[in-house]
């Protein structure tokens, strides 16, 4: 079983058991002193990794991410969820290309939003697609990625 495998295991059986907490820490300093509390996983901060960048929420692209999540990765052992706000794009295939890219740099699980940044909310029909598309990459990875739509 691979690093990444036992990451997602470890994942998975947090969501089987009872309610747990999961911070969110927004650079490697902060992500190594959660992992020295105690925490059993770690989740993004959209907003607090944008503010590390100088930069608004909404304002670090997929490739800001993709490298923050490699860098969490690699400063502890711990599963790592990602907040992929709405998945970098309105196109579903964008959605699921986000799921691929962060997987690849080590996350374990990610969410995706129901949130058009143009300040609506996406018609049910395309949130649906979205958020299958996103289903049908994740379950391609080979591992049990845990995907969460949020609305």
């Amino acid at each position: 079983m691979t690093r990444q495998e036992r990451k997602a295991e470890a994942f998975r059986a947090l969501h089987e058991g009872e309610a747990f907490v999961i911070p969110n820490p927004w650079d490697l300093g902060s992500a190594r002193v959660l992992a020295a509390l105690g925490f059993q996983a770690l989740a993004t901060t959209s907003s607090g990794f944008a503010f590390t960048l100088g930069r608004r929420d909404g304002r670090a692209t997929l490739d800001d991410v993709v490298r923050h999540v490699g860098e969490l990765d690699r400063a502890t052992e711990l599963p790592i969820s990602v907040d992929l706000e709405n998945g970098y794009d309105a196109d579903p295939q964008t959605a699921a290309k986000a799921i691929t890219r962060v997987a690849e740099a080590g996350a374990v699980g990610g969410s995706i939003e129901d949130y058009d940044p143009s300040g609506y909310l996406y018609e049910p029909d395309r949130a649906l697609e979205r958020v299958a598309t996103a289903v049908d990459a994740a379950r391609r990875l080979g591992f049990p990625f845990t995907l969460t739509a949020r609305a």
